[in-house]
């Protein structure tokens, strides 16, 4: 028996939160899994000590002319691996063809719009569902649908430390009183200010939390980190955005707590067992609800999304202070 699952969104986080869905298929059917992902999730990077996956596969779910070109190429690897089973967990339809085309027997997935036909599975997600549930629920419901029990929701990842000697950066990792603060946001309405980082760091600084934080963001946005090491005007910062993934990892991993925005590495952070604050006021909070954050709310909270960086202002820094602390007690 040999199951593939794909998932082709192109977020770090989104992959995160799909892990327990994942293990979950490895375990009904006692193999580990070969998983096709996007290359921007790095998954062969943060998955590879993982024992239910065996084998990872980039494709880049490309629109135009790739969409007939990645069909071929995704045929040609289901044709070569003889997959007995084949689980999308979204609605792209592109596999669900590759796979049928390939001869797969167990072809399974959300069913929505084209991809229906191309599926062998007899239970499928409503519009509705569809369209209400969030991406971690909709997972859960195609494997309920198909009589695969998930037992445990929180995503979680394992990486050896024999995995990250040799990773930068090479400084000394073994003090107890340093953290990471998690920067910036593939959307930008998520951000917590720069100004209120800098801020934050202070006190902690001040309150003898920290002598030393880490700093964590995309090359791309190099100079949120620039702008914060600025306005704080003290010589505590280490700026990551020049570190790959497994670097970044590694920092967090040795980080007595981790502050942040609701992105990528807040997710990876509780994933790999560290003390996460989530610093939401524009978002819904009750998406990480599986999880190990800890959510940061202002007074005025309301559940649902505001695509607006101004919103993040009513969180202030005197809250989220405070709750660290108590926290931390």
């Amino acid at each position: 028996m040999k199951i593939c699952v794909i998932y082709s969104h192109h977020k770090l986080g989104d992959l995160i939160w799909q892990l327990p869905y994942i293990k979950s298929i490895s375990s009904h059917h006692n193999s580990r899994v070969t998983l096709i992902t996007r290359p921007t999730t790095q998954a062969n990077d943060i998955l590879k000590d993982e024992n239910y996956i065996d084998n990872f596969f980039y494709c880049n779910f490309r629109k135009g002319v790739w969409y007939f070109l990645e069909i071929f190429i995704l045929y040609y690897f289901f044709k070569k691996n003889n997959f007995s089973h084949i689980y999308i967990l979204d609605k792209i339809s592109r596999p669900a063809i590759a796979a049928k085309l390939a001869g797969i027997k167990n072809i399974i997935g959300p069913g929505i719009k084209n991809q229906k036909k191309w599926l062998t599975c007899c239970n499928f997600l409503s519009l509705n569902q569809y369209r209400t549930l969030n991406y971690s629920e909709q997972s859960e419901m195609i494997l309920n649908l198909n009589g695969i029990d998930v037992l445990d929701k929180i995503p979680r990842i394992n990486i050896y430390e024999d995995s990250l000697k040799s990773i930068e950066p090479k400084i000394i990792l073994n003090s107890k009183n340093f953290i990471s603060f998690g920067v910036d946001s593939f959307e930008p309405y998520k951000m917590w200010f720069e100004e209120q980082f800098a801020e934050l760091a202070n006190k902690l600084n001040d309150a003898g939390i920290t002598d030393q934080i880490f700093l964590i963001s995309s090359k791309a946005n190099s100079q949120i980190v620039k702008k914060i090491i600025n306005l704080s005007k003290r010589d505590i910062f280490y700026d990551c955005s020049k570190l790959n993934l497994l670097g970044v990892i590694k920092v967090i991993k040795k980080s007595k707590f981790f502050v942040g925005n609701n992105s990528g590495p807040l997710n990876l952070a509780s994933a790999l067992n560290i003390r996460a604050f989530g610093l939401i006021a524009n978002d819904k909070v009750s998406e990480l609800r599986n999880s190990n954050i800890s959510p940061i709310l202002p007074d005025d909270y309301e559940d649902k999304f505001y695509r607006d960086r101004e919103g993040m202002r009513r969180l202030n820094v005197e809250k989220v202070y405070n709750q660290i602390i108590s926290n931390l007690n």
